[in-house]
C-alpha cells in the first residue's frame, strides 16, 4: 500500500514551494489509489505556532489537497504533530543506544554515530546519488534541552507511519543520507524518494517564503485567483505531463502524473503565467459559479446586491476582461449604485461636442418608448435613435456606455442596459445630461 506524506514545518502560512510539494505527494497518491498523510512538524516550539499550523491546514484545504490521516481526520499513526510523540521519540533513541550506535556529550546532547560509508540514494527525479563516507562530525539527535532536531524526528515518524514515497524539495537530497544511514540503523526500509526542483524567482534567485507571490493565502486566495487554476500551474512548475494541452483538471493531470517525467532543472515561477491560467478557468465557470467565486469581493468592495440573478449576469459579462477575480468590483461596480463616479477622460470625452447632449436625448426618447425591455429591444432602439439623428450606431454608443457606467470600458452597451433596467437606464442618461 503506497502511503505518501507532506510534513510542513509550521513556521508561516503555506507558500508556493510547500503547496508544490503537497501537490506531488497529493497526485502520486491519488492516482495510485495509496494514503495521503499529513503531519505537522513542530517540534521547534520557538518558531512553529498554532496560527501557521492553521493556516497550512486552510491553504491546503483551498487547493483541495484532502488528506486520508492527519490534522482533523486522525488515523491509525497518529498523533500527526510532532510535539505530540515524544514518547515515540524517546523509544527510538533507547534504540539506538542499546546498540551502540549514540554517545552523550558533555553538554547532554545526544549525537549518533555514522557509519562512515558509501550510501547511495535511489531517486525518482534524480537517478541514483551516491555519497561517498562522510567526514562530518556526527550528527547530534537530541539537544542538550532535550528536544530532537528535524532529521531524527523525521526518520522516526516515515519509520511508524510506514511511508512508502517522499516527494521533497531538491535541497533537502544533500542530506538524504543522513535519513538513509538512521534508517539503516533502525533496520528499517527507507522510502523511495523524489527530490523535485527548486523555485526560482524572476531573477534565478530560490523563492521563499518572503518573497512576492510566495503565500498562498495572502497571494491566491486573497489576491483574486480560483483553487483549480493554481492547482493546474503549479503542477506544470518542474513537471511537463505528456499531452499538448496545458489547461488541464485535477482528473486529467492525476491519471498523467509521472514522477519520472518531473525536471532536473529549476522551475521559474511566472505570475503573468499563473493569471493566464487563473484567467482561462474564470471563463469556463457558468454565470452561477463565476458569481459564487465573486461574491467575497463584490462584498468586500461594498456593492449591495439585491438581485442575485443579475449580479451573476452583470460579473458574467465581463468574464472576457478579467484574469482575477479582484478586478471585477472595478468592472462592474456601476451595476450596483447610481452614485458610481465618472471617469475624467469621461466627462472630457462627454462635452467635446456640441451635439452628445442631442444624441443621448435621442437615445432617451427612445428607450422611453419601448413597452419591452430585452437586450435586443434595446439594441434596436439604439440602431433607431441613431438613424433618427442621423449618424451611426457606432456614433452613439460611446456616449451610451459613459451614461450608464461613467466609464468608457465594459460589457456590451445593450447588455449593461437590459441589466440595469428602463428606469434606470433613463435615469442615469437624465443625470449625465446635467453634467
Amino acid at each position: 500500500m503506497i502511503r505518501v506524506r507532506f510534513a510542513p514545518s509550521p513556521t508561516g502560512d503555506l507558500h508556493v514551494g510547500g503547496a508544490r510539494t503537497a501537490l506531488f505527494n497529493w497526485l502520486f497518491a491519488r492516482k495510485n489509489g495509496g494514503t495521503f498523510i499529513l503531519r505537522i512538524e513542530d517540534t521547534d516550539g520557538a518558531r512553529n505556532t498554532e496560527e501557521a499550523s492553521a493556516g497550512i491546514l486552510k491553504g491546503l484545504k483551498w487547493l483541495g489537497l484532502d488528506w486520508d490521516e492527519g490534522p482533523e481526520k486522525g488515523g491509525d499513526y497518529g498523533p500527526y504533530y510532532q510535539s505530540q510523540r515524544k514518547e515515540i521519540y524517546d523509544r527510538y533513541l533507547a534504540k539506538l543506544t542499546a546498540d551502540g550506535r549514540t554517545y552523550v556529550e558533555e553538554n547532554g546532547a545526544v549525537r549518533f554515530k555514522f557509519s562512515r560509508t558509501a550510501i547511495t540514494v535511489h531517486d525518482l527525479v534524480c537517478g541514483d546519488v551516491t555519497f561517498a563516507p562522510t567526514e562530518e562530525p556526527d550528527m547530534t539527535l537530541r539537544r542538550p534541552d532535550g528536544s530532537y532536531i528535524f532529521h531524527f524526528v523525521n526518520v522516526v515518524d516515515d519509520i511508524e507511519m510506514r511511508m512508502t514515497h517522499v516527494f521533497r524539495g531538491e535541497d533537502h537530497l544533500s542530506n538524504t543520507w543522513k535519513h538513509i544511514d538512521l534508517f539503516n540503523a533502525f533496520g528499517a526500509t527507507p522510502p523511495t524518494y523524489a527530490h523535485i526542483p527548486l523555485i526560482l524567482n524572476s531573477d534565478s534567485s530560490k523563492m521563499s517564503k518572503r518573497d512576492a507571490g510566495s503565500a498562498i493565502e495572502s497571494s491566491y486566495m486573497n489576491g483574486g485567483f480560483l483553487p483549480d487554476a493554481v492547482f493546474n500551474y503549479l503542477c506544470l512548475l518542474g513537471w511537463t505531463p505528456r499531452t499538448e494541452a496545458e489547461v488541464l483538471d485535477r482528473a486529467t493531470l492525476t491519471s498523467l502524473f509521472e514522477p519520472a517525467e518531473i525536471h532536473s532543472s529549476n522551475a521559474r515561477f511566472d505570475m503573468q503565467k499563473c493569471s493566464w491560467f487563473n484567467a482561462q478557468y474564470l471563463r469556463a465557470l457558468n454565470p452561477e459559479n463565476l458569481f459564487a467565486a465573486t461574491r467575497p469581493f463584490l462584498d468586500k468592495a461594498g456593492l449591495i446586491i439585491t438581485d442575485e440573478a443579475m449580479a451573476a449576469a452583470a460579473v458574467y459579462s465581463v468574464k472576457e476582461k478579467v484574469s482575477l477575480l479582484t478586478e471585477i468590483p472595478d468592472w462592474v461596480h456601476y451595476f450596483f449604485r447610481e452614485d458610481y463616479p465618472f471617469e475624467a477622460d469621461v466627462v472630457t470625452k462627454l462635452k467635446a461636442k456640441p451635439e452628445n447632449p442631442a444624441l443621448l436625448q435621442a437615445a432617451s426618447t427612445a428607450f422611453a418608448a419601448l413597452t419591452e425591455w430585452t437586450e435586443a429591444s434595446v439594441h434596436t432602439a439604439i440602431e433607431d435613435a441613431a438613424k433618427a439623428a442621423g449618424v451611426k450606431p457606432g456614433a452613439l454608443m460611446p456616449l451610451l456606455r459613459f451614461a450608464l457606467s461613467g466609464q468608457s470600458r465594459g460589457p456590451g452597451v445593450s447588455t449593461i442596459a437590459h441589466l440595469i433596467g428602463q428606469a434606470s437606464t433613463l435615469g442615469r442618461i437624465e443625470r449625465t445630461l446635467g453634467l
